[in-house]
C-alpha cells in the first residue's frame, strides 16, 4: 500500500478582505512517497475580473504576489524555521526559508516545481509538484496553503486555511493550520 497523506481543503477570504467576485478557493495537497508535495488550487468564480499575469518562461521571480498568486508555507515541528513557496499561474515562482518568523529570509536552493495551469470560463486551476527538504527528515509537516486574489481594478483579497485575529499575514503560526503526516520506513 502506498503511503500518500492527502487532503482536500477550502481556503476562507480573510474577513478584512473582499473575496471580489470568487466563490471558492478550494486545495488538494498530496504528501507523496518520494518525499514530493503536489498541489491543485481550483479558484471559482468572475475570473474575468482578476489580474492573472501572461504564460512566462517558468524560472524564479520575486513580486509574484503582484498579480493573483497561489502560496506553500511548510515548516515543521522540530524547529521555528519555515519555507515559503510562491506559484503564479504565469509559469513563475518563488522559493525563500526562514529561521523563524519573519527574520533571516533567504533564497531557498530547491529544483524548479513542476507547474501547469487549466482555465474555463468560471474555473482557474492550478497544478504544482515540488520536493520540500523537510521531506527527507520523515518529520510532519505543518502547512499554510494560501492564495492572493488581485482585481485588475487594484483590490486584494487574501485566502488561506486559517487566518490569525488582525491584519492577513500568511506568515504567522495560525496559518499553518494543516498536518501532513510523515512518511514512514514501510
Amino acid at each position: 500500500m502506498a503511503n500518500i497523506s492527502m487532503t482536500e481543503v477550502s481556503l476562507m477570504c480573510h474577513p478584512q478582505s473582499d473575496a471580489v467576485g470568487i466563490a471558492a478557493i478550494d486545495v488538494t495537497a498530496t504528501l507523496g512517497q518520494g518525499g514530493e508535495i503536489k498541489l491543485v488550487y481550483r479558484v471559482t468564480g468572475a475570473l474575468e475580473a482578476l489580474k492573472i499575469a501572461d504564460r512566462a518562461i517558468p524560472n524564479r521571480a520575486d513580486g509574484l504576489w503582484k498579480n493573483t498568486c497561489f502560496e506553500l508555507f511548510v515548516g515543521n515541528s522540530e524547529d521555528k524555521s519555515y519555507l515559503e513557496y510562491n506559484f503564479a499561474p504565469s509559469g513563475q515562482w518563488a522559493a525563500y526559508q526562514f529561521s523563524g518568523y519573519r527574520a533571516g529570509m533567504t533564497e531557498l536552493e530547491t529544483r524548479a516545481p513542476i507547474m501547469s495551469m487549466a482555465q474555463s470560463v468560471d474555473v482557474l486551476t492550478v497544478f504544482v509538484t515540488l520536493y520540500v527538504p523537510y521531506t527527507e527528515r520523515h518529520a510532519d509537516l505543518w502547512v499554510g496553503i494560501s492564495a492572493v486574489v488581485v482585481t485588475k481594478s487594484g483590490e486584494i483579497s487574501y485566502w488561506a486555511l486559517a487566518h490569525p485575529v488582525g491584519s492577513p499575514d500568511f506568515h504567522h503560526k495560525d496559518c499553518f493550520a494543516l498536518k501532513l503526516e510523515a512518511r514512514s520506513g514501510a
